[in-house]
């Protein structure tokens, strides 16, 4: 795939302007939280069936596609690393992925058995992958353009084939460590700067973050070992591109690349949603963390005095660490207040 700058700056239509796709507001408590904050999976958020999918497809797929290959195009290894990854841990969370697609989309997936192994189809994409019985990937048929560079693993066949990112992590003797991260839609951090480590030096650089990570062994005990979760993270952007690694790309200026500018004389803000699930796979002592990214246009919430009175408590309860982290500190007050002002 060529890889354009015009491409790259392209942004996503917000769940607003997106017939049929998941609506979230995680900040109904008013409140800015860093905590675990997870609910068993399938908790009913008002969404019907797609709160009881991992991986949630909707109209948007065609961009989320489009920017992982133009992500993948500009250096594959900036978005995606793997570490100790094992083959046991490969394996059980790609079968996963493959089966729950199945069961959850089966007019978008379907599979069948192959020698010492299976095929797995996707309709949206139009490729095949070929998998041996553990998982490994041996092919790729594709009706299009074969992707560029091509696929190097199961993992990352399998994310092109879907509207989230994903983290695995990995323990062996109560060590645990992310052992593979595919992430084209980081949201200001990179996959480079947090494969291989563990919990609490992942978060370090959260705001707020402390007293969770005193507890980095037991929240990840908990993801490994217990019931499947759904948990959500928000934050403030000014635009809707899905891709803000903190590294920007060739040819495309840092300051333009990194966002997080409030302009009121232009205002344009969004609410940046992660859905994020967690499953464990105890017998091979690892968890998968899914990541969606949806964006609610704040022009739609503010219409809404609840929702706008929920969204401006939550801003006001940040400290200014977590302002900082954000990216809000210089822009709270303007914000603030353009949320208050009649829309025009």
């Amino acid at each position: 795939m060529e890889l354009t700058v015009n491409h790259l700056l392209h942004e996503a239509t917000s769940i607003d302007d997106l017939e049929g796709a998941a609506c979230y507001f995680p900040l109904a408590n008013g409140r800015y939280e860093v905590k675990p904050g997870l609910v068993g999976f399938g908790t009913d958020f008002g969404n019907g069936q797609a709160d009881q999918q991992v991986f949630q497809i909707d109209n948007g797929f065609a961009h989320y596609r489009q920017m992982k290959l133009q992500a993948r195009a500009e250096r594959l290894d900036k978005y995606y690393q793997t570490h100790d990854y094992s083959d046991g841990a490969a394996g059980a969370i790609a079968h996963f992925i493959i089966d729950r697609l199945c069961q959850e989309h089966p007019d978008h997936f379907q599979t069948q058995p192959a020698r010492d192994g299976l095929v797995f189809h996707c309709q949206l994409t139009g490729e095949t992958l070929s998998l041996d019985a553990n998982g490994q990937l041996q092919g790729v048929h594709t009706q299009a353009t074969p992707v560029s560079p091509p696929y190097t693993s199961t993992l990352d066949a399998l994310v092109l084939q879907i509207q989230d990112d994903l983290t695995a992590v990995s323990r062996v003797d109560g060590h645990h460590w992310v052992s593979a991260i595919h992430l084209c839609y980081p949201n200001h951090w990179s996959a480079a700067a947090k494969i291989g480590k563990d919990f609490a030096t992942i978060h370090a650089p959260v705001a707020g973050m402390e007293t969770m990570n005193r507890r980095a062994g037991a929240i990840v005990n908990t993801m490994i070992t217990r019931r499947p979760a759904v948990r959500f993270a928000w934050g403030l952007s000014t635009d809707t591109r899905l891709n803000h690694h903190p590294e920007s790309p060739p040819n495309i200026a840092a300051s333009e690349w990194q966002g997080r500018h409030f302009d009121p004389q232009n205002p344009r803000l969004y609410l940046r949603i992660e859905r994020q699930v967690v499953w464990g796979f105890p017998e091979v002592d690892a968890a998968l963390f899914t990541i969606r990214t949806y964006f609610r246009d704040c022009r739609v919430l503010k219409q809404d005095s609840q929702l706008r009175s929920h969204l401006c408590s939550a801003i006001q309860s940040m400290s200014p660490a977590s302002l900082t982290y954000k990216g809000l500190a210089d822009s709270k007050a303007e914000i603030l207040a353009w949320l208050a002002s009649p829309d025009t």
